[in-house]
C-alpha cells in the first residue's frame, strides 16, 4: 500500500469518527427544545439542561475529529482542499458560523436566568447542531455524483449549483439520522423523564429514518454508478447499512438502546465507507469531464511529506484515542435532573 493510498484510508476514518461522535451531538443540540416542553419553567429549564450535560464533556473533543481531518486533506493532499474550499466556500463558511455559534450558546446559556435569554441560546444550540448536519450531508451528497471542475483543479459552478435534489435528500438523511443517533444516546445518558423522552423520540423517529434512507439508496443507485464502481460484492456495504437501521427498530422494540446505538453507529460507518469506496481512487469527481476528476495521486503533496505526516500520526492518533477513551470513562454515569441542585 503507497502513502497515498494510506492517508485516503486516514481521512475516511477520521471522518466516520466525526460522524458517529459528533452525530449524536448534533442529534441531541437538534432535540433540545423539544425534549423540554414543560409548563414549570424552572423544571423545563432542568430537563434542557439536562439535556445540554449529556453532551458537556464531549462535544468539543468530538469537533476535533472534523479539524483533524481538514488539517490531514490540506497537508496530504492540498489541490483537493484548495478546490473543496474554494468551491463549497459559502456552505463551509456558514457550517463554520453555525459550529461557533453553537459552541459560544454552549458557555453562554447559563450566564443569565432571565428565561428569554436561556431560549435564545437554546436555540442557537439547535441551529447549531441541525445546520451543519444539514450542510455536511449536502456536501458529502455533492461529491457523491461530483461537481463541475475544469481541468484546472477550479470549481466553476456558483452556489446553487451545490442545491440539486440529490444533495439535498443526503442532507436530510443526515439529519434525520444524526437525530435518531442523539435520541437513543440521550435514553443511555440520562435518567427520568429526559430519558423516558429520549426513548420515546427515537421509536418516533425510526419509522420516517428508514423511509428516507430507503429514498437514498434508491436515489443512489439511480444517480450514480454505484453498482459497476462497487460491484456485486461490495455492494453488500450499503445493504448492511440499512440492514443495521432496520435492526434499530427491532432492538428500540425490544427495549434495547444499547443495541440499538450499536446500530446506527454501524449505520453511520458502513454509510460513509460507502462513500469513500465509490469516490477512490478520486476525491472530488467532475461532472464536466471524468478526466478532470482530482485523484489521490494528482492532488496530493510530495513523499516526502506523506512520509512525515505518516511518522507524526503514528504517534499522536494513539494519543488522542486514548484521551478520547478516557473522557468517555471517566462521564460515563447517566445524567440526572434535580431542579433543586442542578448546577446552572
Amino acid at each position: 500500500m503507497n502513502l497515498n493510498i494510506l492517508w485516503f484510508i486516514l481521512i475516511a476514518i477520521l471522518y466516520i469518527g466525526f460522524f458517529l461522535l459528533e452525530g449524536f451531538d448534533f442529534g441531541v443540540g437538534t432535540l433540545l427544545p423539544f425534549l423540554s416542553r414543560d409548563k414549570d419553567p424552572q423544571l423545563r429549564d432542568a430537563h434542557r439542561r439536562t439535556v445540554i450535560n449529556a453532551i458537556g464533556p464531549f462535544w468539543d473533543g468530538n469537533e476535533v475529529w472534523l479539524l483533524t481531518a481538514g488539517g490531514a486533506t490540506f497537508a496530504a493532499f492540498p489541490h483537493w482542499y484548495a478546490t473543496l474550499f474554494s468551491g463549497f466556500y459559502l456552505a463551509l463558511f456558514l457550517l463554520l458560523l453555525a459550529l461557533i455559534v453553537r459552541g459560544v450558546a454552549f458557555e453562554f446559556r447559563s450566564k443569565d436566568h432571565d428565561p428569554r435569554w436561556r431560549s435564545l441560546w437554546d436555540w442557537c444550540i439547535f441551529t447549531g447542531s441541525l445546520l451543519p448536519a444539514l450542510l455536511l450531508g449536502v456536501a458529502f451528497g455533492n461529491l457523491m455524483v461530483g461537481v463541475p471542475i475544469d481541468a484546472e483543479m477550479n470549481y466553476v459552478g456558483g452556489f446553487f449549483n451545490l442545491l440539486n435534489p440529490y444533495a439535498l435528500l443526503v442532507g436530510v438523511t443526515a439529519v434525520l439520522l444524526f437525530t435518531l443517533h442523539g435520541a437513543i444516546f440521550l435514553s443511555l445518558k440520562t435518567a427520568g423523564e429526559v430519558m423516558v423522552r429520549a426513548y420515546a423520540a427515537a421509536r418516533r423517529l425510526w419509522l420516517p429514518v428508514v423511509g428516507v434512507m430507503f429514498i437514498l439508496l434508491v436515489a443512489t443507485y439511480l444517480s450514480t454508478d454505484i453498482l459497476s464502481k462497487l460491484g456485486v460484492d461490495p455492494g453488500v456495504i450499503p445493504i448492511t447499512g440499512m440492514a443495521a437501521i432496520l435492526l434499530t427498530g427491532f432492538f428500540l422494540r425490544r427495549k434495547r438502546p444499547g443495541w440499538a446505538f450499536v446500530m446506527t453507529c454501524v449505520t453511520i460507518a458502513f454509510t460513509l465507507v460507502t462513500f469513500f469506496m465509490y469516490l477512490f481512487p478520486n476525491v472530488m469527481i467532475s461532472s464536466l469531464n471524468p478526466d478532470w476528476s482530482l485523484t489521490i495521486y494528482n492532488a496530493s503533496s510530495t513523499p516526502y511529506t506523506l512520509r512525515v505526516m505518516t511518522i507524526v500520526a503514528l504517534i499522536f492518533v494513539p494519543v488522542v484515542l486514548l484521551y478520547q477513551g478516557w473522557t468517555y470513562w471517566v462521564f460515563r454515569k447517566r445524567v440526572e435532573t434535580h431542579p433543586e441542585t442542578l448546577t446552572y
